[in-house]
Formats: C-alpha cells, sequence, structure tokens
C-alpha cells in the first residue's frame, strides 16, 4: 500500500519537499502508518520565514478590524468542520472523541478572543502629561513569530494558544508542526486559508530539530512561542533570547493534589481520575501525583482504583472509549519504562497497564490506568514527568507535610486541594508554588481571558499564552508625546533640557 507523503505550505500553496527524510504518522489505535511527514531541508523552513517577512507589512498595515474579520470566517469555519477535526486528533493522536472534540473547541475559544483585538490592543491616553504635553501609548504589531509545538494538542495549541493573537494584533506566523500529529493542524491551516488569509501570513513547516535551529537565531524572527520538554525550552529560551528575541517557553510539569481528611472523597476521586488519565495522561495539565492525609488515605485511594477500574480503554473513535491510546508505539515503550522504574525504586504498584490488550486492535499503542502507592519523597516515578497514565499517591501526615512536598517540587505548572475547608484551601492558594490553582478542580486551567501561567521550571519568559499576556507578548508598546505650540511659545528663546519631561 503507498503512504500519502504531506506536503508543506508557504503563502498558502502546499508545496512537495525535496527532502529524502519522511517521518511516519501512525494511526495511534491501530498501530498502522497513515502518512509521512517532510523533514524540510533548511532552505524549504528558510523559504517560510522569508514568505512570513514579505507578508508582515502588508498585513500588519490592515485596520485591525479587517483582521479580526478574518477570524469570524475561521470561527465559522472550525465550527462547520467541528466533527470531521475531531475525528482527524482522535485518529492521530488517541484522544477520545470527547477529548478530540474538545482540542478543537478551545481553537474556537481562543478565535473569539482574538475577535476582540480593536479592544485588547488598545493602549492609553494622557492629556496634559505635563504643561502642554499629550502623551498616547499604541501597542503595534512585532513582525515574525516562530511557533515549535509538542504532538499532544495538534489544533490547540498552535491554533489556540498562538495563531489566532498572533495574526489577528497584526503578526505574521511561521509553525514547526509536531512530526507525529501533524495532519489536523494542516487540515486547520486549510481552513484558515479558505476563511481568506494573504499569502504569507501563517506557513506551516514539519522537520527535526536541526532544521527548526535556525529559527532560533534567524534575523528575521521576533520572536519563539515554544511548547515542550523542558530541557528543550531551556535551550530555545536562552539561545532565542540572546539573538534579542521574545520567548516564551512552556515546559513539563508534574501536579500534584492535595487530598485532605475533609475531603468529599468520591466526588474529589472522579475529577482526579479525569484529570490523571484524560488524553492518556499526555497533556502538561494533568494530575499525576496525589499527596493524600493518611486519615482518609486507604478510602481514597481504594475508591482511586475502583473508579480506574471502570475505565473503558479502546479505540478512541470508538464512542464508548473513555481511554484511548498513547501517540506512538515509542511513547508506549517510554511510559512502560517509568512503570518499571517506579516497581524499582520499591513504589507499591497496586494498579498495573502495562499489559493491556484491546480485542480487535492489538496492535494499537495502548497503556491502561496505573496507581502506584506509597511513592516516596526522591522517587523519580514521583518527581518526573511520565505522559501517561500513571497515578502516584505519596501519603502525608497533615497539610503542611503535604504542601511541602508539593512544593519541593521542580515544576510547578499546577497544583490542586481538595477540601472543604475554606482555611486550608485560602492558605494552599496563597502559599502553593503552582501558577495555575485549583480548589476542587482537578484541571485548573484558565479560560482563554485568563492566562495559562506555569511557573519554575514550567515555563521560561515573561509573558505567558492567551488573555492580556498573549496580547502583550504579541505586541510592543510605542509611546507618543506631542506639544502644539501657542504664539507666545513660538516667541521662547531658551528651552530647558527636560523640555516638558518633567513637572517639578
Amino acid at each position: 500500500m503507498t503512504v500519502r507523503r504531506l506536503k508543506y505550505c508557504v503563502n498558502n500553496e502546499w508545496k512537495e519537499s525535496k527532502t529524502a527524510k519522511y517521518m511516519p504518522v501512525t494511526n495511534s489505535s491501530t498501530g498502522e502508518i497513515m502518512a509521512e511527514a517532510p523533514c524540510c531541508t533548511v532552505e524549504e523552513v528558510n523559504s517560510a520565514v522569508e514568505a512570513a517577512h514579505e507578508a508582515f507589512p502588508g498585513w500588519s498595515g490592515k485596520p485591525v478590524q479587517q483582521r479580526t474579520d478574518l477570524m469570524f470566517r475561521f470561527r465559522a469555519l472550525l465550527e462547520a468542520h467541528l466533527d470531521e477535526l475531531t475525528l482527524s486528533v482522535a485518529k492521530e493522536l488517541g484522544k477520545n472523541l470527547d477529548e478530540s472534540r474538545g482540542d478543537i473547541v478551545k481553537v474556537i475559544e481562543v478565535v473569539e478572543l482574538a475577535c476582540a483585538a480593536p479592544v485588547l490592543m488598545q493602549g492609553d491616553a494622557l492629556m496634559n502629561v505635563s504643561a502642554g504635553h499629550d502623551t498616547v501609548m499604541y501597542r503595534e504589531p512585532v513582525g515574525v513569530f516562530a511557533g515549535i509545538v509538542p504532538f499532544n494538542f495538534p489544533a490547540m495549541i498552535p491554533f489556540g494558544w498562538m495563531i489566532p493573537l498572533c495574526i489577528t494584533t497584526g503578526n505574521t506566523f511561521v509553525l514547526k508542526s509536531a512530526s507525529l500529529t501533524p495532519q489536523t493542524s494542516m487540515r486547520v491551516l486549510e481552513l484558515l486559508i479558505e476563511a481568506g488569509m494573504p499569502k504569507g501570513v501563517v506557513n506551516l513547516v514539519t522537520c527535526s530539530r536541526n532544521e527548526a535551529e535556525l529559527l532560533l537565531r534567524h534575523p528575521d524572527i521576533r520572536g519563539i512561542s515554544y511548547v515542550g520538554s523542558t530541557s528543550v525550552g531551556l535551550h530555545i529560551y536562552s539561545t532565542a533570547a540572546a539573538h534579542g528575541k521574545r520567548v516564551q517557553a512552556l515546559c513539563e510539569a508534574k501536579n500534584h493534589g492535595l487530598v485532605l481528611r475533609d475531603a468529599a472523597v468520591e466526588r474529589s476521586a472522579i475529577g482526579i481520575i479525569n484529570s490523571t488519565f484524560g488524553c492518556a495522561g499526555m497533556r502538561c495539565m494533568a494530575l499525576p501525583a496525589l499527596c493524600v492525609e493518611e486519615a482518609v488515605a486507604d478510602e481514597f485511594v481504594d475508591c482511586l482504583v475502583r473508579l480506574a477500574k471502570q475505565r473503558k480503554v479502546g479505540c478512541a473513535y470508538d464512542p464508548e472509549t473513555e481511554l484511548g491510546p498513547v501517540v506512538s508505539a515509542e511513547h508506549k515503550q517510554s511510559v512502560i519504562e517509568w512503570i518499571n522504574k517506579g516497581v524499582a525504586e520499591g513504589a507499591k504498584l497496586i494498579l498495573d497497564g502495562r499489559d493491556i490488550v484491546v480485542p480487535g486492535f492489538e496492535k494499537g499503542h495502548f497503556v491502561g490506568p496505573t496507581i502506584f502507592d506509597h511513592v516516596k519523597p526522591g522517587m523519580a516515578v514521583g518527581d518526573c514527568e511520565i505522559f501517561g497514565p500513571v497515578t502516584c499517591i505519596k501519603r502525608v501526615k497533615d497539610f503542611e507535610e503535604g504542601l511541602a512536598i508539593m512544593n519541593g517540587n521542580r515544576f510547578a505548572n499546577g497544583s490542586c486541594i481538595f477540601t472543604q475547608n475554606g482555611n486550608y484551601a485560602r492558605e494552599f492558594v496563597r502559599r502553593t508554588h503552582g501558577g495555575m490553582v485549583g480548589v476542587n478542580v482537578g484541571i485548573p486551567v484558565p479560560i482563554s481571558y485568563f492566562p495559562f501561567a506555569g511557573h519554575k521550571d514550567s515555563f521560561f519568559g515573561d509573558l505567558h499564552v492567551m488573555g492580556r499576556d498573549g496580547v502583550a507578548f504579541y505586541t510592543e508598546s510605542k509611546c507618543v508625546t506631542s506639544r502644539w505650540f501657542t504664539e507666545d511659545d513660538k516667541k521662547q528663546t531658551r528651552v530647558s533640557t527636560w523640555d516638558g519631561t518633567i513637572t517639578r
């Protein structure tokens, strides 16, 4: 069987790559190769940057309302193709249909936010800031941005977190799509082109890290938005910043939850199951580590195991599936090796998902729900990101011990507490290191009006994605101070060195 070879997109044209190297794109539920993504050449990546650079003056010069009109049309097309895009995510990534639909809905959510650009881009003004002087601050587009994205949200991350706010504020974009899951991104870009996007405003390539490296140093790239591992994120942040670029690097996580003795056990466990096993654990806002107060630990763990066993593991696009496969055979092996490591470290494996088989989909990349109990401080399985359906229970004597263990982790994307005690909830919110905090909420991801705000080694940069941070990242301020001379002003023969810039 001939496998379809994918193309890259420059100036709204889909082009055959001249590369000799192609990367497989698999159906995660069957293990079958669906397509091959090109490892675009350096010249092809450069051509994408050149197209974006050439498009910038014309696009940035358009009235903001014309740019938001594009977003309105884009939104309508996303809604019309919601089912198609949902199935695409499910097949190439492995999320169940509900999770895959959410990946697309989150794109629509930020597209709607971008439609408010005429308001979000407004600056500030003050008349008579000093005698006769008026100052206005404008927000202007910056130039060409590049996005380097992971496999786990092929729609939401590039076309939600990055592109809508970037281009609606007047910039242009080069997307380095994830080679494991490129088809959804490509289809969404086709819809953006269909909505009337001018040539060169968004360009898409697939390539290896070697070719993507030039984006960090390219003189025509003004900023980098990255999502992925911490080691790569730190390299991107340090390299791109050293070359004068603004950077937002969203990295790994090991989000912790704290379950106190007064928590609503069943309801809390339901929310935690959804968080830790949703998307097969392949998301940076999963909740894979739980500090559980000893007084309630046995009851809670029993409940968690019971609910986990009830999760139906199966083909991602089966409507009844609750837990789909992980993205690839290599990733499945990585998760299994982490489980093996946890056993070797002495953690108690109370639910083992290593050997699960889905009838009819024996070659799929499935890992079943996995739970470790009695995970001790210092065990790598409880401290490092696994990116799979693996939950670690850390038993603690009280609130203080639990909070200390959580805050001792190098990652601080999110943190959650489950309690009915308002004082503990308040203290947790105040003292936790997590950038996104949940109180009886298992996935504390804010709606797009607010920033996705990781801390510590989960984020490098100053401005986060979405919300006002996102607008600020893709714009720069320009302050204009003006004065109009009266007839008496014209007669002045001497002007202070500060010329109206001080008021005393």
